[in-house]
């Protein structure tokens, strides 16, 4: 962790924090996706994921580790996902301890959601006790059917999928709890070894529990409804997933970033996995008491950004069609009912050049996706996020573009977090760089991070590079806001 400073116009670092956290072992759970590294700051400290489920508390002045927090003194114990702080200066976090030798065959061997207080002691509850009513471990729950059965699932309209051993219930590996106005904290777990038993938890500020809400019979969109017509056998249900010829289950899946997001109104959304629907998953929406409301067909790997505005809210997503388009950033209302998409339409890979121009390939027919966990929103319910194409967009209030600024080339590296300071500034990242920008606020020209944010009058329109006809390759000049 290192902190940086503004000072004369410039970023410069202030001091460097090492962890010794380690993430959980890949194998067949994580399939060569890391989880997640994300520290929490307080008022006058930063909280550190550690190794072996334990915490570090840094002075944020500083530099410098004032206290280590560590419940488990296991190494086989993992913080799991994102430490979250509320207002109050409360830390909370997930931990989760595996089989050293099958951790993701094996049952896991404990999970737990840890309240760390402002004096450094802390509360254990284990997801056991805050999932009443859920599979127990040694539970048999429903699986998949195997590969396929003839050309087409279920093998019958009949058929019931396999059952094998649920598992414990445990937190998503990449998940952070949320505090509500009242003290609520929610996170969402999971039976360790059948995603397709999963659950939005609440528990109460003692972590005592206090509701938990199904991700499962909720759905009805499979079969004979999103499902084109010959992905399903003859006589199956209207509405199923073909997999288990059940209603859809939403999942908590561990390569997902998906955290759940508290609404204004106390509602609660998360955003789950679906492979049935292209794998794009599911929006889910809960009320302050768990009932479910409706949801949305797209949650995969999303935490959704909410606008409060006129008495209401809105909720803000990225809505991909994978593999081929169209790729949208979403604005839903609190019934998740669409308001208005803004669609990637760029078809230009671009790189930026030694001399400052982009040299660009036309090879996206369909447009880029959107590669984020979440989007952000400012006060003006303007909406900013990284495309895959390398650029940060601002699209308005009413779902138009109001500018793009080219960061660098990112195809397969743009899931990268973008943040707006309190004086403005857009903090993003890519290709391993810290990106500053905003507009009244920006820093000196040439200063570590900056890039230029004006555009002016009577820039070049794209040309054609010479000797490259037909290549297909743009070269356009730079400045990056466009």
């Amino acid at each position: 962790m290192k902190r940086l400073i503004w000072a004369r116009g410039q970023l410069l670092e202030r001091w460097t924090f090492v962890s010794d956290w380690k993430p959980e072992p890949s194998g067949s759970g994580l399939s060569g996706w890391e989880p997640v590294f994300q520290s929490a700051l307080s008022a006058d400290a930063l909280y550190v994921p550690g190794s072996g489920g334990s915490i570090h508390r840094v002075n944020r002045d500083s530099g410098v580790e004032s206290a280590r927090i560590d419940p488990f003194h296991d190494s086989n114990t993992y913080v799991s996902g994102p430490l979250a702080i509320d207002a109050q200066g409360y830390v909370y976090y997930n931990a989760l301890k595996l089989d050293p030798a099958a951790p993701w065959t094996a049952d896991a061997a404990g999970a737990w959601l840890v309240k760390v207080a402002p004096d450094n002691t802390f509360t254990l509850a284990s997801y056991q006790s805050l999932t009443p009513g859920a599979p127990e471990p040694a539970s048999l729950c429903n699986g998949v059917f195997p590969g396929t059965v003839g050309p087409l699932l279920p093998p019958s309209a009949t058929a019931r999928p396999p059952q094998s051993r649920c598992g414990s219930q445990r937190p998503g590996v990449n998940i952070a709890p949320v505090i509500a106005p009242d003290g609520t904290v929610y996170s969402v777990s999971r039976a360790h070894l059948n995603s397709r038993y999963s659950y939005v938890v609440a528990a109460n500020s003692d972590l005592s529990p206090k509701w938990i809400a199904s991700l499962r019979d909720h759905l009805n969109d499979g079969c004979g409804v999103t499902l084109p017509a010959g992905t399903c056998r003859d006589g199956t249900s209207t509405g199923v997933d073909p997999q288990t010829n059940e209603a859809p289950a939403g999942r908590v899946n561990d390569l997902s970033s998906s955290s759940p997001v508290v609404a204004p109104d106390g509602s609660v959304l998360y955003g789950s996995f679906t492979l049935y629907n292209s794998s794009r998953g599911h929006l889910f929406h809960f009320s302050a008491g768990g009932i479910f409301q409706n949801s949305y067909d797209f949650g995969w790997d999303t935490t959704p950004a909410v606008f409060a505005h006129d008495g209401t809210y809105s909720v803000i997503l990225k809505d991909n069609h994978y593999s081929e388009g169209p790729f949208y950033i979403t604005r839903l209302n609190a019934a998740l009912q669409p308001e208005w998409r803004f669609q990637n339409t760029n078809t230009l890979s671009c790189e930026r050049m030694p001399d400052g121009w982009l040299d660009c390939v036309d090879n996206h027919p369909t447009g880029f996706e959107w590669c984020i966990n979440a989007p952000a929103v400012d006060a003006r319910g303007n909406v900013l996020a990284n495309g895959e194409d390398g650029n940060l967009y601002v699209i308005g209030p009413d779902g138009s573009l109001i500018t793009r600024v080219f960061l660098n080339l990112a195809i397969g590296a743009a899931y990268t977090p973008l943040s707006i300071g309190d004086d403005g500034r857009i903090y993003t990242e890519n290709d391993g760089r810290l990106f500053v920008m905003g507009a009244g606020a920006s820093p000196e020209p040439g200063s570590a991070g900056s890039r230029r944010s004006i555009r002016g009058p009577g820039s070049p329109p794209p040309v054609r590079t010479p000797g490259r006809t037909g290549s297909g390759r743009i070269t356009r000049q730079i400045p990056a806001l466009e």
